[in-house]
């Protein structure tokens, strides 16, 4: 379908709309392509059962669960996003908490499909606060405590400085649980911070506009 002649364009915007609709139509088979390869991986890895202590409310108190209790039942996958809070990250990361102010908004949606958690290196009393001060009420946010789970899945270094990851994770039918997928914001020297850009609105509304997303930063607030 081409693109509607809803005013008076000229004849050069037409043919640059158009010139756009199809790079946007090769974009989305691009993407599909790629979304396929990623669920055709092989079978990965069997990883420790980690535990973790949940704090999703400044009401709840502290609660030990393990990697294997985050699936809600069998044949469900699990989504685990790794917060940059704790450690030497004394303040939670405004891009990290952006991405999860959205996951928190459509936690709902993904429900019926995949179980979903937040993971931070933070204590608990301090990641319990935050949350509840963002309003994290619709997901379930996880301090890592003792476990080296940030660090075995590389969004910890061994001097605690915190990077952000997006992690997968299946349950076999004896319980057991396998990694199947991990990214970074860092896909190579070129790509820094842009690796899951897909998983946050905000950049692609901002890359809708004629100013783009220029040099503008997420902040933990804004000014009125």
């Amino acid at each position: 379908m081409e693109f509607t002649n809803l005013t008076a364009e000229s004849g050069g915007y037409r043919d640059a709309r158009e010139a756009l609709r199809l790079a946007e139509l090769d974009l989305v088979r691009r993407r599909e392509n790629v979304a396929r390869m990623r669920r055709d991986l092989p079978p990965g890895p069997l990883v420790p059962d980690y535990e973790f202590v949940e704090c999703a409310s400044p009401d709840w108190a502290d609660r030990p669960i393990h990697l294997s209790g985050l699936f809600s039942g069998p044949g469900r996958p699990l989504i685990v996003y790794h917060l940059m809070f704790g450690k030497r990250q004394t303040t939670p990361c405004p891009m990290c908490t952006m991405w999860v102010d959205g996951f928190n908004g459509i936690a709902r949606h993904v429900a019926p499909n995949a179980d979903f958690a937040v993971v931070a290196a933070a204590d608990t009393g301090p990641l319990r606060q935050f949350a509840g001060g963002r309003g994290w009420s619709g997901i379930r946010v996880l301090s890592a405590g003792d476990s080296t789970f940030k660090f075995d899945l590389g969004s910890e270094d061994a001097e605690g400085n915190q990077d952000s990851r997006v992690s997968v994770f299946v349950q076999d039918a004896d319980g057991g649980v396998r990694h199947t997928y991990t990214s970074s914001p860092h896909l190579s020297e070129e790509v820094e911070e842009r690796g899951i850009d897909l998983l946050c609105a905000t950049w692609h509304l901002l890359d809708l506009t004629p100013q783009g997303r220029g040099d503008w930063y997420a902040a933990l607030d804004y000014p009125d």
